[in-house]
């Protein structure tokens, strides 16, 4: 499965550190162990389905306990049946 997902906490972070909520995100996305690429508007995950659903509320409630006032998440799941289903790799080497 493949997450594309971005958290838009408010406020994005603190004085000192100006994404910090956005950045706890991150390091949940980091200590995952899961493949993922880190975009300028949001970050995309590959890995097992079940891993990726839980760790989609992972994401979100980490800028909360981050110390944001609230966050809206707007997340996109890709899961396939194929025997050989499309990964980051094959969507983005075109690109690369």
């Amino acid at each position: 499965m493949i997450l594309d997902i971005e958290v838009l906490p408010r406020p994005t972070g603190t004085p000192e550190e100006r994404y910090a909520h956005v950045e706890a995100a991150i390091a949940v996305i980091q200590r995952s162990g899961l493949h993922f690429e880190v975009h300028a508007l949001g970050t995309t995950v590959e890995g097992d389905p079940d891993l990726i659903w839980e760790l989609a509320r992972r994401i979100h409630d980490a800028t909360l306990v981050a110390g944001a006032e609230s966050v809206v998440t707007i997340a996109k799941f890709q899961q396939s049946r194929l025997s050989d289903p499309p990964t980051m790799a094959s969507l983005t080497a075109k690109f690369r």
